[in-house]
């Protein structure tokens, strides 16, 4: 497995080798041990998740008050997205900072995004079908979103889409509102926690 890390401290990307043969083909998409070697500690896994969407669907920027917060690993099991990474750590350097991957079922990545990060993905196909892994369950009174209109980033205009949001997203603040909402996580606090994983 081929392991990157990302401009934005925190997150990661991860190819997986591939075997095929006539059958088909066979990947780890997630290994433990190489995770935590890369990272700096195991994956605590509480939940799984699966998004399918539509061509053109966004969903996020999503984050969840840190401490705990909510890691995740993600990975695009059919179709493609364009998988979204914020940096919305009021206080770190790469505040503000997005990252973005494609994440499809032909290269098979996967991406990791520690807790105090933002999330969020552009289908770019019909029945884009994500799968994650996160650290803990969903909590809706402590999960947060920004407006991921708001971010400056290419949504799919190359490819021809409009972004769909649902009515909560789009409702969202700024990440700019956000910060002077106070509902950002602060990023001194955030390693502090990781600090103490």
């Amino acid at each position: 497995m081929k392991i990157q890390e990302l401009a934005i401290a925190g997150a990661w990307e991860f190819t997986p080798r591939q075997h095929g043969d006539d059958r088909g083909l066979f990947l780890e998409w997630f290994k433990g041990p190489e995770f935590a070697a890369a990272v700096g500690h195991e994956l605590e896994l509480a939940q799984a998740n699966c998004s399918v969407s539509h061509a053109g669907a966004l969903r996020g920027i999503h984050f969840a008050d840190t401490p705990p917060g909510q890691a995740k690993y993600i990975t695009c099991v059919r179709g493609a997205v364009l998988d979204i990474i914020v940096d919305v750590r009021v206080g770190s350097p790469t505040f503000g900072q997005v990252e973005t991957v494609r994440l499809d079922e032909v290269d098979r990545k996967a991406v990791y995004l520690s807790e105090g990060l933002g999330h969020g993905f552009l289908a770019l196909e019909d029945n884009a079908t994500v799968m994650y892994l996160c650290s803990t369950g969903y909590n809706p009174g402590a999960e947060h979103g920004v407006n991921p209109l708001s971010l400056g980033v290419n949504w799919g205009e190359a490819e021809g889409l409009t972004p769909v949001l649902s009515d909560k997203d789009a409702a969202a603040p700024s990440l700019a509102d956000a910060a002077w909402m106070g509902i950002l996580p602060n990023y001194d606090a955030v390693q502090t926690y990781l600090e103490g994983k």
